[in-house]
């Protein structure tokens, strides 16, 4: 079984920023990883299975929601505790922060903001315990990038509608016992939906023959013919609006998340170059491998700074997407690189089991391409400084 030695790097003493309440949190939940994802992760990986047990743990640990009000089933903390907890969850894998992402930021979200409270009462504290898995239906077969194209609809049958269409690439999607889908009108406006599992033309096959995420649950979500009470509909938001502020939540829990990646692969680099020996010193004592690990904690560092503004803009209310958008897309580039960096360092053994780097590698090839690619997100970032729309 693995054994985690992980020490968390901290060149600009950013602990410094973090009240002790922030550091007891990061704390909780980097000792539940160390004693309960990295030593069976790799087994869960090479296996391509999701451990399910890490659900109700998890909830138990309050990582579900961290920011929704306790009274609801979440935690009632601010932005950076949310941030530190997926910090540490991603630092173990990628795919255990997905799934507390899509729980918090993909469902509990957008049930407690464009709910009403029958609907926050029904679903959330399940949730927010565990008890229940919950999945973000967004993404088609043909429609990634541009979800606004969708063609998930649903028609008006008196007390409930018919939901018809297919969505792809759903985490947690294989367990979930319900979905908050996003689909249009008869009048091509879309409304989010919450479908339970159970319900009549509802399935979810499973994605198989994955390299990335392998421990995570990946599936999809097929609409046939499902009624939906509209007791179910959020009532408090239409349009595009409500999945794409779903995003921005979930965008920031990747912001933090893919660092505790790069930390991870930093720290397992580091500590593998002062213990091998190559033409009789550590490699540690080589030039182009301090310029590796020179160049990775710059990075980590400036990485960590802008998750913690972005995380206080959050607190105060005055962040805007693009800022989000902006993070995201820096975090998967750097500990994109960090990971490359590290698998080089480590030689052969960089592709092994036996070290966390080339699972932390696979893994971001999915980061980086789910919740807007990282082209999409230059993009959204150039729209915001030259006021001008490259997307169409």
């Amino acid at each position: 079984m693995a054994q985690d030695l992980f020490q968390s790097p901290d060149y600009l003493q950013l602990d410094d920023l973090l009240t002790e309440e922030h550091k007891m949190i990061r704390d909780a939940v980097r000792n539940y990883v160390k004693q309960e994802i990295s030593p069976i992760i790799e087994e869960y990986a090479q296996k391509a299975e999701f451990p399910r047990q890490i659900v109700k743990q998890m909830g138990e640990l309050g990582v579900f929601g961290p920011t929704i009000p306790a009274e609801y089933g979440g935690g009632g903390l601010d932005y950076i505790s949310y941030g530190l907890m997926m910090q540490e969850l991603e630092r173990g894998d990628s795919g255990v922060r997905s799934t507390a992402s899509v729980q918090g930021s993909l469902v509990m979200f957008p049930i407690y903001e464009y709910g009403n409270e029958e609907q926050r009462k029904k679903y959330l504290p399940k949730l927010g315990s565990g008890e229940w898995l919950g999945c973000f239906g967004l993404t088609e077969p043909n429609h990634g990038s541009n979800p606004s194209g969708m063609l998930t609809n649903f028609k008006d049958a008196g007390d409930h509608v018919i939901l018809n269409g297919a969505k792809m690439w759903i985490s947690n999607a294989p367990f979930a016992d319900i979905a908050v889908v996003w689909a249009k009108n008869e009048e091509g406006v879309v409304h989010g939906l919450v479908v339970e599992r159970g319900m009549e033309g509802f399935s979810t096959p499973t994605t198989h023959g994955k390299w990335s995420l392998r421990a995570s649950a990946t599936g999809e979500l097929v609409f046939d013919n499902v009624k939906v009470p509209k007791a179910n509909i959020l009532p408090n938001v239409k349009g595009m609006r409500g999945p794409l502020s779903c995003l921005t939540k979930a965008r920031f829990g990747i912001a933090w998340g893919t660092i505790g990646a790069a930390m991870d692969c930093y720290d397992t680099a580091l500590r593998y170059a002062k213990e091998r020996v190559q033409f009789d010193r550590p490699i540690a004592g080589f030039q182009l491998q301090q310029k590796k690990l020179a160049e990775m904690i710059t990075e980590i560092s400036k990485a960590q700074l802008l998750n913690w503004r972005v995380a206080v803009l959050m607190n105060e209310g005055k962040v805007t997407p693009a800022q989000v958008s902006m993070a995201k897309r820096n975090g998967c580039e750097v500990a994109h690189q960090a990971c490359r960096d590290a698998r080089q360092m480590l030689g052969g053994m960089g592709i092994t089991g036996e070290y966390s780097v080339m699972r932390h590698m696979m893994n971001l090839e999915s980061v980086i391409t789910y919740e807007g690619t990282h082209d999409i997100h230059l993009l959204i970032t150039g729209m915001d400084v030259t006021g001008l729309n490259a997307f169409s």
